[in-house]
């Protein structure tokens, strides 16, 4: 019984000694040591303001939140939150241009810091990247032509087989067409422009997109078009960044909380829109 004893100690003491090796590998021992000061250290915030630049993409083609001047100069509501943002981190800002669709891919890529292109805050989108709370809320509404849909007075009556609706690709408006207008024809452009003169044409019954756009579309075409402005969804525009940066992600909620409370996103609003929003 005494041996029987003994080597139980002894098998207890030898696994004991096993799981101490386990837990103090190299790895383990790394992960242990990581600090909140090493993961700060280690975030996209730190990197800014070491490198002294904050890089933004945005798709220069979304008036009024992000355009260019006609000396190519990018302006807009986005562009002077971005400015914004550097000017109170203390850096110079960075804004590169590309396509809508290339957006999340680059930031998931580390190629730019931040997205601030009226990206809607979505729950699948937040699978993959972060989102800071809305600094804009919106909804999709439609632009209708008045050739092709001349009796159309509500949204709901587009979900038909006889209606072709204009989306551009990779949009919440794309996403929401295919799955509460299952009835209805899709029809995907890459440019917002080309969804519009779909409309504008009569080859397309609507066009869906956010509440600022399409009144800028409307009185562009009010002979073709008709504008139904109110919102069938709800569209909070989120400052975009990688996975997991949550110092970041406190960083950026901190300032859009003072700029409301401030008065500086009012200031902005009624700088870039003015009467579209009256």
């Amino acid at each position: 019984m005494i041996r029987l004893i003994r080597i139980i100690l002894t098998s207890f003491v030898a696994l004991t000694l096993c799981c101490g090796i386990c837990l103090t590998s190299p790895g383990s021992a790394a992960a242990a040591a990581a600090s909140p000061y090493d993961i700060a250290a280690g975030s996209t915030l730190a990197a800014v303001i070491a490198r002294g630049k904050l890089v933004v993409g945005m798709e220069l083609k979304f008036w009024p939140f992000e355009y260019v001047t006609e000396k190519g100069d990018p302006v807009g509501f986005d562009v002077d939150i971005a400015r914004q943002i550097a000017k109170e981190l203390g850096v110079e800002l960075d804004i590169k241009d590309m396509e809508w669709t290339g957006l999340i891919p680059a930031l998931q890529a580390g190629k730019i810091d931040l997205i601030i292109s009226g990206v809607t805050g979505t729950l699948e989108r937040a699978k993959t990247i972060t989102f800071s709370r809305p600094y804009f809320t919106t909804g999709l509404c439609a632009l209708t032509s008045t050739k092709k849909a001349p009796n159309l007075a509500s949204v709901a009556a587009l979900d038909d087989p006889n209606r072709i609706i204009a989306v551009k690709t990779g949009t919440t408006a794309d996403l929401v067409a295919a799955k509460r207008f299952p009835k209805a024809h899709i029809n995907r452009f890459k440019e917002e422009t080309a969804c519009v003169q779909e409309v504008v044409s009569g080859r397309a019954d609507a066009f869906f997109y956010d509440q600022i756009s399409i009144a800028k579309h409307h009185k562009q075409n009010p002979e073709a078009t008709k504008a139904l402005l109110t919102p069938f969804t709800y569209e909070p525009f989120c400052i975009a960044m990688q996975k997991g940066d949550f110092d970041l992600w406190q960083w950026l909620d901190m300032f859009l909380e003072i700029s409301k409370s401030n008065g500086t996103l009012d200031d902005l609003r009624r700088k870039h829109f003015g009467e579209l929003l009256q």
